[in-house]
């Protein structure tokens, strides 16, 4: 019994080291499994969500550039695919004899850069030749060449080649925006950013232009035939909406063709309306004569002294046409009298002129979508002489575009909207817009920018664009050559609305250097080249903008001219 029982007990102890060990087993088993499955959860949930928001990314990073279109969705900007011809040095067998097949078809090749390059045993990739034709890389890809490969890569291209280039800008080779809205849109990260993908077609969506293409080739046209006509250094133009700011076309002859970004490089090339800045002139009469209206110092019943010229120290101010006698305000503005313009800004008094300057935006740099924009040029120090020649546009250098702004300030009721060169509402623009004179100011104004037009130094575009409405202010600056101030070198302008009855559209005409010509008598002033270019801008652009002739207009037109055979 003592052995039975002593073998019972011993075979108890064996049982119970066994369900231990098995238990040990068990328990290993469950630890091992958990830690599988948590590792599989972790790479099948975690991971995959990581790896899903990284391919998310790398998809948003990768999106073409946008599609550029005008306001009516003319493609003005679109990319497509192309090879480009690349290298590994490493695999090349016989560089001799691959120098010599690619120069076979590629004969624009460096062949001593080539043969470098091909050498350099110690780089595995080295770039041949970038966007290639389709023709072109069929065969090089027939020569099989060892070490010699291509991928896809995108060109970009402008359809419409000159067409709005200072507007759009360019790209270079790597598809990186150098200039204009181009550059803007890497700038404001557009080509990275969700809210711009279609996910269905993993592409960027198009950006909208203000620019109008039909108004945008009228205007190029036009101020085209005025440089050759009056054999002018340059021309440009802008067209914008008073009420929402947006810059319908933006002419700078000469341009480019953003095709061939090189062309862009020369300096007669440059955005003559956002990177020039220049001393105005006569157009800016306008805004003294607003000033002078806010300030409380002039009114419609005003006279000025213009008998005879005015002094201010060692300076003397005269009129181009001299009146030699009192005049009311209209006369002012009609006769674009200099003595009675520095009167109203002397009125106003020194500090009170600068701080409306100040707030018409003319000392600071005007900010727009294109990157290409120069600050102003101010006097270092504003006294009484500084006063009087800013009254009518000497002395201080400001972007044309700024005298855009402040012109449309001035007919559109009195408010100072930033101009834009991408579609704007007009709640959006009353929401960004300061008042820069009330609205019987620019009532005021009105009045005289049509009457210039019917009596004064416009007059030649009211007839050109009979039936259009159009009030204008003319502008001849003399430029600054060699430190002075040259009566052989001019820049002619003239800024003016249209309808007058409720304006809707401001234009400015710019001539660099225009020269006197068969038909101006000798004269080489605004009112003889940009007055009359204008004119014809308006009468192309005005029906493409909805802007309909009235019957009346033209039929006193056509009995004007009756009378005049």
């Amino acid at each position: 019994m003592n052995v039975s029982t002593e073998n019972k007990q011993n075979w108890s102890k064996g049982r119970l080291k066994g369900q231990n060990r098995l238990r040990l087993v068990v328990f290993g088993f469950v630890v091992c499994f958990a830690v599988i499955s948590g590792r599989l959860v972790e790479l099948s949930l975690v991971r995959g969500l990581m790896g899903d928001h990284k391919a998310r990314v790398t998809r948003e990073a990768r999106l073409p550039r946008p599609d550029i279109v005008d306001r009516n969705g003319m493609l003005l900007a679109a990319d497509i695919k192309v090879h480009s011809l690349f290298a590994n040095p490493r695999k090349i067998i016989d560089v001799d004899e691959a120098v010599e097949l690619l120069t076979a078809v590629l004969p624009d090749l460096d062949v001593k850069k080539l043969y470098k390059q091909l050498g350099n045993r110690k780089r595995a990739f080295v770039w041949i030749k970038r966007e290639m034709s389709p023709s072109k890389r069929a065969e090089v890809h027939n020569q099989g060449i060892p070490g010699v490969g291509f991928r896809k890569e995108t060109l970009r291209i402008y359809p419409n080649g000159r067409l709005a280039a200072h507007v759009l800008g360019y790209v270079d080779v790597d598809s990186k925006g150098i200039a204009g809205v181009e550059k803007y849109l890497d700038d404001q990260g557009a080509l990275y950013t969700a809210s711009l993908a279609d996910p269905l077609k993993r592409a960027a969506l198009p950006a909208h232009l203000s620019v109008d293409g039909r108004v945008q080739h009228a205007m190029a046209d036009e101020i085209a035939k005025a440089v050759e006509h009056f054999k002018a250094k340059a021309g440009s133009g802008v067209v914008m909406n008073i009420h929402t700011g947006e810059i319908i076309a933006m002419v700078s002859l000469p341009d480019y063709n953003p095709n061939e970004p090189k062309s862009a490089q020369q300096s007669e090339a440059i955005n003559r309306i956002t990177t020039g800045v220049y001393e105005l002139g006569s157009v800016i009469k306008g805004v003294t004569f607003a000033m002078a209206f806010e300030a409380g110092t002039m009114n419609m019943d005003s006279r000025f002294d213009a008998r005879r010229p005015l002094r201010i120290g060692r300076a003397t101010i005269h009129d181009f046409h001299a009146q030699k006698r009192i005049m009311s305000v209209e006369d002012v503005f009609l006769h674009s009298s200099n003595i009675g313009t520095a009167r109203m800004a002397l009125a106003v008094g020194l500090e009170g002129h600068q701080a409306f300057l100040r707030k018409a935006g003319f000392f600071d740099r005007m900010v727009t979508e294109l990157p290409e924009g120069a600050a102003p040029i101010l006097p270092k120090r504003w006294g009484k002489l500084t006063t009087v020649t800013a009254a009518f546009g000497h002395g201080f250098a400001i972007q044309p575009l700024q005298g855009v702004a402040a012109t449309a300030a001035l007919l559109n009721g009195g408010k100072l909207i930033p101009p834009t060169f991408l579609k704007r509402g007009r709640d959006a623009a009353d929401g960004l817009a300061v008042r820069l004179v009330s609205a019987e100011t620019s009532e005021k104004m009105k009045h005289l920018f049509r009457l210039n037009a019917q009596k004064g130094t416009a007059r030649k575009a009211d007839k050109l664009a009979a039936g259009y409405r159009i009030g204008g202010k003319t502008g001849t600056a003399e430029k600054v050559i060699k430190g002075r101030y040259s009566k052989n070198h001019r820049l002619n302008s003239f800024v003016g609305g249209f309808p007058m009855e409720n304006p809707q559209y401001v234009v400015l005409v710019m001539l660099d250097e225009p020269q006197p010509v068969k038909g101006t008598y000798g004269y080489a002033t605004s009112g003889w080249n940009a007055v009359p270019t204008a004119g014809k801008v308006i009468a192309r652009i005005a029906p493409l903008l909805g802007v309909l002739p009235r019957a009346a207009d033209l039929d006193e037109a056509k009995k004007g001219k009756a009378k005049a055979h």
